[in-house]
């Protein structure tokens, strides 16, 4: 068996071991099968996501290395602080994810279209009302200015996207997250793939192989 390998679309545990992807491009691990609530929490547990455009079938990756946040190593810089201290927003949680979905999905400078398809906000909105997606959100005078989405499963929260209409509006929301948000308190954000903006908040990277030992432990409790 070679990556990417194509899902049975019957089959919703039908995944390849993730040390069967590709490493150019880093992680590509399978095509096809659906988004349905049972194949999407199956491979969050195996440490796999999905990422594609409109023009595309279904993509499955796991990425090497993972860039993940550990809560307790979250880094807030001074300015940041200054704006949690002044309680400039107000944290929400859950209270319009269909709308946090949407604004994350929203054209952003420098960028051509977004992978947030419309398959995929109906997909994250149907794990919402199961009770599994959730949305930190940012408001300010009422009015919602940043925030991100993910899966919470067990101890792990695994992002998504994140939007921000203020300035620190998303890093607020990420910060609330780590700290914890309502019932989501986890020991591990998987944050899927580097960036200087995560890096900025503490996040790291770890070996795939380290990353899927943490899943075994922290998704089932």
């Amino acid at each position: 068996m070679t990556a990417p390998y194509w899902l049975n679309p019957n089959d919703p545990e039908d995944f390849p071991d993730v040390e069967l992807a590709l490493t150019d491009p880093d992680g590509l691990l399978a095509i096809g099968g659906d988004l349905s609530s049972e194949r999407l929490l199956s491979a969050y547990r195996r440490g796999i996501f999905p990422w594609f455009s409109d023009d595309q079938p279904v993509l499955w990756w796991s990425p090497d290395p993972r860039a993940v946040l550990f809560p307790e190593q979250l880094h807030i810089s001074k300015s940041l602080a200054k704006t949690i201290r002044k309680n400039v927003f107000d944290i929400r949680l859950d209270t319009v994810f269909k709308d946090v979905i949407l604004s994350c999905a929203a054209p952003r400078p420098r960028q051509d279209g977004t992978w947030i398809t419309a398959e995929m906000m109906q997909a994250y909105t149907k794990l919402h009302k199961l009770g599994y997606a959730h949305s930190i959100e940012c408001w300010k005078n009422n009015k919602l200015v940043g925030g991100l989405y993910g899966i919470a499963i067990g101890e792990v929260f695994f992002g998504e996207s994140m939007f921000s209409l203020e300035r620190d509006a998303s890093k607020v929301a990420f910060a609330a997250l780590a700290k914890g948000a309502g019932k989501i308190k986890p020991k591990l954000i998987d944050c899927q793939i580097k960036s200087d903006h995560l890096q900025s908040l503490g996040a790291t990277t770890i070996s795939r192989n380290e990353f899927i030992r943490l899943l075994s432990i922290y998704c089932d409790k």
